[in-house]
């Protein structure tokens, strides 16, 4: 298993200084930074050319972290709608390209956040269905894995478990369209998380990894050694990648629902040291 972060965690606001964060994380001992795949559409060349650069000397693998707005919605009944959706995940995988990234992870499938304001889940089923599977096309000529990231209720109405989340992968039918299970969302969906992860077997190409109230692992009491266990008992060898969100304010916590204060006034320091401990952690009970 290789062990990440999403590329957040030190601001509030989506974005960052990618050279800087990359060192950063290679420094903590990382294997992976996720970064945000739509910044990737917005750089230049030579910009991302300084990633691809700086990552690969540093040891650092890059995912690609996704959930595209209501215009780019693969499930829209509107047809140009999903036709925007398909080009703009070609066009960030060609970027990913760029930056030797091989994986595109998130909800994908739809929009994020959702607003709920259509809850047509058959026919948005196979809307998405037949857009990802232009995708995925793509994904397959470019040698990237798509990772469909399974929500909660409270954000998707489309795939909540593993089970349709695996069902979702098998009618696109590419062996690029893999599932993204993630403790956090699991932890309200699933009847037992081991046994899901168990469930999602092969078909598993990324982890996502936070306490119930989205701390970092090992500051609540979500069951580690087990969840660790289950992924060893499936031979899994990819990403586990942190989705810690700790500050309040900004973009960040209005999307994710951060209303208090989650890191004790953390500075930088703070948060390093947070990290960094809860990768030990980590390491600790998946690696025994």
């Amino acid at each position: 298993m290789k062990f990440g972060t999403l590329y957040s965690y030190w601001g509030n606001e989506w974005k960052c200084d990618y050279i800087e964060t990359m060192k950063k994380v290679s420094d903590i001992g990382f294997d992976i930074l996720e970064v945000g795949a739509q910044h990737l559409v917005e750089m230049t060349d030579g910009q991302l050319d300084a990633m691809r650069h700086t990552a690969r000397g540093l040891g650092l693998t890059l995912t690609a972290n996704i959930g595209p707005a209501k215009d780019k919605d693969l499930a829209s009944p509107v047809p140009e709608v999903r036709e925007a959706g398909v080009k703009y995940l070609i066009e960030i995988m060609k970027a990913m390209d760029k930056i030797d990234s091989r994986s595109l992870v998130g909800a994908m499938y739809s929009f994020w956040p959702c607003d709920f304001q259509s809850v047509d889940k058959e026919g948005a089923w196979k809307r998405s269905i037949a857009s990802m599977k232009e995708v995925a096309g793509a994904a397959e000529a470019l040698g990237i894995e798509c990772c469909q990231e399974v929500l909660n209720r409270y954000e998707t109405y489309i795939m909540t478990d593993c089970e349709e989340g695996l069902r979702y992968c098998e009618l696109v039918g590419s062996r690029n369209v893999l599932l993204l299970l993630d403790t956090f969302h699991m932890n309200i969906e699933e009847d037992n998380i081991p046994e899901a992860i168990r469930k999602g077997g092969a078909r598993i190409g990324h982890i996502h990894v936070g306490e119930a109230n989205r701390k970092l692992p090992g500051m609540g009491s979500l069951p580690w050694r087990e969840i660790g266990r289950a992924l060893r008992d499936i031979g899994y060898e990819k990403g586990v990648v942190m989705e810690p969100f700790l500050l309040p304010g900004g973009k960040v916590a209005e999307d994710i629902k951060v209303w208090r204060d989650l890191g004790n006034h953390a500075d930088e320091g703070m948060l390093d040291g947070y990290i960094k401990s809860s990768l030990d952690f980590l390491k600790h009970e998946f690696t025994f």
